[in-house]
């Protein structure tokens, strides 16, 4: 069997953003790899990187076509060694998508889901939190965020995750920026902690609740201000307390609270994360396996996390692919603790792209059945989805200076 073709898929989301004019949306990326058998493999790279994803796709295209997909680890190699510097942020993520196709191949010729070529299954279901957009989806427009957090409980969620607001956001079309409004840091604090209260008291004691900091500022002081205030409310974690760019900052919110910290899908390359894990700095690393590597780099850096006793909960913003490739493996690491699910997989024009979709019951996501990933692009719709053209937005502070990307 040998490698024939590889293909990116761009496709609109189809929802347009509160920070962004009408038709503002972001896109979904799949990478597809062909073979002369006739089995295909899918794999999905991070999200927002598709310009640049697709240049460094050329460059392993022309590495795989006529070699043998099944060879993953070897391929992989190929394509992370050869490059000679060390890899960016969207040739990790070109690579990831590709790495998760050929496993569905190999998985796909063995006959047999991707987990069980990985040792088998740890566990029979796998524990999710919803961390989705709630202000785009349809079912909970016009809802207060305590409201739609009890909404998302009432289907069945143990475990949801919400940001905690930033300043006042105004968008200045048509660029992407958010103009952030005067507020003093005791108001901003109050803020954030006034809203974990009433999630909190919206959901009751029976629900994990997950609080992203998402690294706002560039002191770890605000970080620790907010742990302490929110130690009463139980998070189950506080993602992004600190920069994760500099561990020493995380353990300093770590040593000044009893909240677990989280961090870790920014953390793309080797070095870093190696650092994180041997400091000690975060309890939960959160990998993104579109963004690090794949999934066997994601199950060996989790191995060595497992080593310092630090939980694996994958990040996950990106589409149904990306979260059917997490779902593998979360089977197989003895460590994991709980997996983000930040898509809303009720979109309409999901159940057109996919035959069949990752399917959740009562908060947990079963795992899949068929051989490979076991989810399958229809290639026919695509067409139907153009991609958007759309930009992280840049953030603009009170006092004209540029802030932390959000």
């Amino acid at each position: 069997m040998k490698v024939t073709d590889v293909k990116l898929f761009i496709v609109s989301q189809g929802f347009d953003l509160n920070y962004g004019p009408p038709g503002f949306s972001p896109n979904f990326a799949w990478i597809k790899v062909y073979t002369d058998a006739g089995i295909d493999g899918i794999g999905e790279p991070f999200h927002s990187l598709e310009k640049p994803i697709a240049g460094s796709l050329a460059k392993y295209r022309r590495w795989l076509i006529g070699r043998d997909p099944t060879r993953v680890l070897h391929n992989w190699e190929a394509m992370y060694r050869g490059q000679r510097y060390p890899l960016g942020t969207a040739e990790l993520a070109a690579l990831s998508g590709v790495e998760q196709a050929l496993w569905d191949i190999a998985g796909k010729a063995c006959g047999l889901p991707v987990y069980k070529m990985l040792g088998g299954p740890c566990r029979d279901r796998i524990r999710a939190y919803h961390s989705g957009a709630w202000s785009q989806m349809p079912a909970l427009a016009g809802l207060s965020v305590p409201q739609q957090a009890k909404a998302i409980v009432d289907e069945g969620w143990t475990a949801i995750k919400f940001p905690v607001p930033q300043a006042d956001m105004q968008m200045e079309p048509p660029h992407a920026v958010w103009q952030l409004s005067p507020k003093s840091a005791h108001r901003e604090l109050e803020e954030k902690v006034e809203r974990t209260r009433q999630i909190r008291e919206a959901v009751g004691a029976d629900v994990d609740i997950c609080v992203d900091y998402g690294a706002q500022q560039f002191s770890p002081t605000p970080g620790i201000k907010l742990a302490k205030a929110l130690e009463p409310y139980k998070p189950l974690f506080l993602e992004e307390a600190a920069l994760s760019e500099n561990p020493d900052l995380l353990l300093e919110v770590k040593a000044q609270t009893s909240i677990p910290i989280a961090a870790g899908e920014r953390v793309v390359h080797r070095d870093l994360f190696k650092e994180i894990i041997e400091k000690r700095a975060v309890d939960i690393i959160q990998l993104e396996p579109t963004a690090c590597g794949g999934i066997m780099e994601t199950v060996k850096r989790a191995a060595m996390a497992e080593i310092y006793h630090i939980m694996l909960a994958p990040h996950h913003a990106s589409g149904p692919v990306a979260l059917t490739t997490a779902v593998h493996i979360d089977a197989v690491v003895p460590n994991f603790l709980i997996q983000e699910m930040g898509t809303d997989l009720t979109m309409p024009r999901l159940k057109d792209l996919f035959d069949e979709l990752p399917v959740i019951d009562n908060g947990y996501i079963q795992l899949p059945t068929k051989p490979g990933l076991g989810i399958e692009l229809n290639e026919e719709a695509v067409h139907d989805y153009p991609p958007s053209e759309w930009d992280r937005p840049v953030v603009i502070q009170a006092d004209g200076s540029a802030g932390l990307g959000a």
